[in-house]
């Protein structure tokens, strides 16, 4: 089957530039990565901190813009002017901290901010909002203020206001990092559904079990892609990862645990059900 490539990063260095006094420091961020991640996938992207990993993701939208190499979206090259707005609508960007991307002090008005913005008819923005608030599943919040709600709902109202701009890549840095449990969950559901209807997802995250219910999963160290495969392929490199500070879901420590006193386990058990089916084989 053809792929159809959504976004590619073609030998990409992206650095920082730091005034201390009378000194420039430059730091790189990013060293000649390339990636191409196709329509329709979830990809979850990995790293400790200071890995590149939130630098990777605002180069998809073009608030990071390359430093050499080409990035481009949907065929667009981000450092094209003229593919900003497109860019910009086709690319969603939903960030670590809701409050700091709500503006509005009722929930539709703050899906409709952005649709205002770029003139889109009345009648349309109504139809857009309300579509997206069932879709991420807050329509019976859209008159609600949103400094009342929970973590986990403001950030379904900011995924809200990426769909209602037609996204067709989310691209979330850190979501659930601000959350409870419960809004975790909320938000990796969410997640999970609009991939299933064909939204593109590239999620930045520390959490090791929200990166095992994504499709392909890519490992940044030190500015380099150093793993990116299946998350059954990537986890099983429990060692790999430890060495680089990174740890692996749970389940698949305790499996590795295991296998290490003796116990015939398979290596790439990355979720609950899996192991209780294989420790039950074991047991019966």
């Amino acid at each position: 089957m053809q792929m159809d490539k959504f976004i590619e990063l073609k030998n990409v260095t992206f650095s920082y530039i730091t005034e201390y006094d009378d000194e420039t420091v430059k730091t790189t961020a990013l060293k000649s990565i390339s990636l191409e991640i196709n329509r329709g996938e979830f990809v979850a992207v990995l790293g400790h901190n200071g890995s590149g990993k939130s630098t990777l993701a605002k180069l998809l939208n073009a608030i990071n813009l390359p430093e050499s190499g080409k990035v481009y979206i949907n065929g667009m090259d981000t450092t094209d002017d003229n593919n900003l707005f497109d860019i910009r609508k086709t690319v969603g960007m939903v960030f670590q901290n809701p409050d700091n991307q709500i503006v509005a002090t009722v929930v539709e008005e703050d899906v409709a901010f952005a649709l205002e913005n770029i003139g889109v008819e009345p009648h349309e923005i109504r139809r857009r909002v309300d579509e997206a608030l069932k879709t991420v599943g807050m329509y019976e919040y859209r008159e609600h203020a949103p400094h009342k709600l929970s973590g986990g709902q403001k950030q379904r109202i900011a995924i809200a206001g990426v769909l209602a701009m037609k996204s067709e890549c989310i691209v979330l840095d850190e979501p659930t990092a601000m959350l409870d449990p419960i809004g975790r969950r909320e938000i990796m559901a969410t997640i999970t559904e609009l991939n299933k209807m064909g939204v593109t997802i590239v999620l930045i995250t520390h959490y090791m079990d929200e990166a095992a219910k994504a499709k392909r999963v890519i490992v940044v160290d030190s500015g380099e892609i150093i793993m990116d495969d299946t998350p059954k392929k990537v986890f099983s490199q429990v060692e790999k990862l430890k060495s680089i500070g990174l740890d692996v879901p749970q389940v698949t420590e305790l499996t590795h645990e295991l296998i290490k006193e003796g116990i015939p386990l398979a290596d790439d058990i990355i979720d609950e059900d899996e192991c209780y089916e294989a420790l039950y084989k074991l047991l019966k």
